[in-house]
């Protein structure tokens, strides 16, 4: 990486961020919002986070919250701050991201804990592509730890199909709009590609990364899309562009570099983690 990306700060996140129960959802500046509570979803991506990139941080905590929350067909998402499941069930979308969680902790820490709870997972069947997406990034990484773990390989080729492929309109990516969280879509083709050995999967992948970079990219600096989503006519800056655009970006283009070996996802991997040090709109 680039001499220019700082080395990541974990003090924040080990700290105030992380409560009693697991990490918070929300934060006002540099003080954790403790009434909003705490959900599935940024807990299993404390265990992405955790689990590849920073392995001298305990995971347990966050282990613990996402394995607490499954129920009969998919996940509680919203805790209370008093550790009260504030929901019958969560979002496709937290099903999703707790399988994404728990393969990466399956994996990177060889979690004997996370191995029956993304077991029990796999009976996601959603029609939502990033839910598809997050659980194939989760079941890829597990089947890289044990290629024949029961009925993973066949989980991950049925919600792989399930995520949408390049359209062949002008407006190449395959949805009307550009919404939230939009690289995981390539990086989830591209890493079920690998895992399955299918390169229909990876062209995919890589050719919708290449056109999102080019679609989100202006001059030095990614100008991402923001929550209110860009249709084929929008144009940036946007305002309320979000992390997990960056974050997804650079996880993807990543992922494109190690797969092609082409040092043209290079600048973009590095442009990507840069938005968060000012290489953006505001500067």
């Amino acid at each position: 990486m680039s001499p220019t990306l700082p080395t990541p700060r974990t003090d924040y996140l080990s700290g105030p961020l992380t409560g009693q129960q697991g990490l918070y959802e929300h934060a006002l500046l540099d003080r954790p919002r403790r009434s909003l509570g705490y959900t599935t979803d940024d807990n299993a991506r404390a265990l992405v986070v955790l689990s590849r990139a920073l392995p001298e941080l305990d995971i347990d905590l966050y282990l613990d919250f996402v394995e607490r929350g499954r129920v009969p067909g998919g996940w509680h998402n919203r805790m209370t701050d008093q550790g009260r499941w504030a929901d019958v069930r969560g979002s496709d979308d937290a099903h999703g991201r707790a399988i994404w969680g728990l393969g990466h902790a399956f994996r990177w820490r060889d979690s004997s804990q996370a191995r029956p709870a993304l077991l029990s997972g796999l009976d996601l069947n959603s029609s939502h592509p990033r839910a598809n997406a997050y659980a194939t990034l989760g079941a890829a990484e597990a089947l890289e730890a044990e290629p024949g773990l029961p009925g993973l390989e066949s989980f991950l080729g049925h919600v792989a199909t399930r995520i949408p492929r390049v359209s062949t309109q002008e407006w190449e990516w395959p949805e009307p709009r550009l919404t939230y969280d939009n690289a995981r879509i390539p990086q989830a083709l591209m890493a079920a590609g690998r895992a399955l050995e299918n390169d229909t999967f990876v062209d995919d992948g890589l050719r919708l990364l290449d056109w999102l970079v080019q679609t989100e990219h202006a001059g030095a600096a990614f100008r991402f899309t923001s929550v209110a989503g860009r249709d084929p006519a929008g144009r940036g800056p946007g305002f309320d562009q979000q992390p997990i655009e960056a974050w997804a970006m650079a996880d993807a283009c990543l992922l494109a570099a190690q797969i092609d070996g082409d040092d043209r996802w290079e600048r973009p991997l590095e442009d990507a983690a840069m938005w968060f040090m000012g290489r953006n709109d505001t500067g």
